[in-house]
């Protein structure tokens, strides 16, 4: 049976040393070793980190973390290295500093680590991934920082987040999706499924439109799936544009899949119009007479 990694994997272990965050068993045997080396520092001479893998700090939750640290002060001390006399740089805990300069803290506990820019970035890049509160585009930045700054392969990367090597991979993939569906991605308009589902889609624009379609008809992750299946060798168009302002809700995948079908039958755009009783109508495109014959001859057929 293969042995149980730590969370932390064994490369932050080597990093830290005997004071990094353990085990449950052994932070008990470790207690009072790792609570002698903390340190009350200056909010004024710690400068923020340069390697933070999280981009975007939520200000209401910020101010919700002040409140709790104004009433029971800061449980778990920040993380800090020395660059000289009076002057630390984070390595992990921005929202718990940033949050106590709100709180109006003077100082706040930390604890000390000696650490190059190689080992505080790897340090900070797994810290964050371990809290899993950064968004599926975040992780996989991070991700993507430690093996090429790092210098890590995907094997030792899952080892040192304590991650299975598949869900690295799986992670990396997501960078390859349009900025437009990252960005979807991380503020939560799709789910990581609906995102997995567009990235076996080799043409771009079908990605886009798909995308959007999502976004306004609520397609379940099976529905893209088949969706995907469908146009995996012809192109999509898009349909959210068509959404009437008379519906009382968008149209079902199944009103969709029909139009998609039917316009690939017949090689035209097509759209399908409803009201609020369901009553609705069928716009076929044509360009000219002869696109026109064309049309009635393969629905006759």
């Amino acid at each position: 049976m293969t042995k149980k990694r730590g969370s932390l994997g064994r490369g932050l272990s080597a990093i830290l040393g005997n004071t990094s965050i353990v085990t449950t068993a052994e932070k008990k045997q470790q207690n009072t070793n790792v609570l002698s080396k903390k340190n009350e520092i200056l909010l004024k001479e710690i400068e923020t980190n340069p390697f933070q893998p999280r981009t975007e700090f939520n200000l209401e939750k910020l101010h919700e973390l002040a409140l709790s640290i104004e009433q029971l002060g800061i449980i778990q001390p920040i993380t800090v290295r020395k660059l000289k006399e009076n002057k630390y740089q984070l390595i992990s805990g921005e929202r718990r500093f940033r949050a106590s300069k709100i709180a109006g803290l003077d100082k706040i506990p930390a604890f000390v680590r000696i650490a190059n820019d190689k080992e505080m970035l790897e340090m900070a890049l797994v810290e964050n991934i371990q809290r899993e509160n950064l968004n599926p585009i975040e992780i996989a930045l991070s991700y993507q920082r430690l093996i090429e700054e790092v210098k890590l392969t995907q094997e030792q990367c899952s080892e040192r987040v304590g991650k299975n090597r598949t869900t690295v991979t799986n992670s990396l993939r997501l960078l390859k999706l349009p900025s437009e569906i990252q960005k979807g991605l991380s503020d939560g308009k799709i789910s990581t499924g609906h995102a997995r589902a567009l990235i076996t889609i080799k043409n771009k624009v079908n990605q886009i439109n798909i995308f959007n379609d999502i976004i306004l008809n609520g397609y379940s992750v099976r529905d893209v799936e088949q969706l995907v299946k469908d146009f995996a060798d012809s192109d999509y168009k898009r349909t959210s544009k068509n959404k009437s302002t008379n519906s009382p809700q968008p149209l079902t995948f199944q009103n969709q899949k029909m139009v998609h079908d039917l316009s690939r039958n017949l090689e035209k755009e097509i759209e399908l119009k409803r009201n609020k009783k369901g009553k609705g109508k069928l716009i076929i495109h044509f360009n000219n007479d002869e696109d026109l014959a064309k049309i009635f001859e393969t629905i006759n057929k």
